[in-house]
């Protein structure tokens, strides 16, 4: 018969400390995306649950929980619903955070605004530069915004 000793019961121990502290951190840090042109967001993990809002195709969270193919999910303002995860991806997406955010021709303060946008617009990204992003609304509008102005 084999006998665990108190130092290789510590050393287990700890070892699965770290693999749970761990897993937690990976998934309270994924961030994905909504792929689809509309998501519901629901109060419980399936849809037979009430849908709270609606978000557009881009909109950024992050995913806190998981229940089978549902993904709890907290958004920029820090609201928290579920989500069915078919409708999520890993794009690279951001989201205003400010009213009346300029989105400008190049990545230059100076540059021309292509489009000004409230709080709330969520943006595939395209490239970074600097202080800056390239992005991309779903209906194909282009241009650079800053990075202050986005979560």
């Amino acid at each position: 018969m084999y006998r665990i000793k108190e130092k290789d019961v510590f050393r287990i121990s700890v070892c699965c400390f770290f693999i749970f502290l761990f897993s937690g951190i990976a998934l309270a840090s994924e961030r994905l995306s909504v792929i689809s042109s509309v998501a519901n967001l629901r109060d419980g993990a399936g849809s037979k649950y009430n849908v709270l809002w609606q978000v557009e195709k881009y909109h950024p969270f992050l995913v806190i929980n998981k229940k089978k193919d549902w993904c709890e999910v907290k958004d920029f303002e820090g609201d928290t619903a579920w989500v069915h995860e078919s409708l999520l991806g890993k794009t690279d997406t951001v989201i205003s955070i400010k009213s009346k955010c300029n989105v400008r021709a190049k990545p230059d303060q100076s540059s021309d605004i292509v489009l000004r946008v409230e709080r709330g617009v969520p943006f595939k990204v395209l490239a970074r530069k600097g202080d800056w992003i390239n992005i991309e609304h779903a209906d194909g509008e282009v241009g650079w915004i800053f990075k202050n102005l986005v979560w």
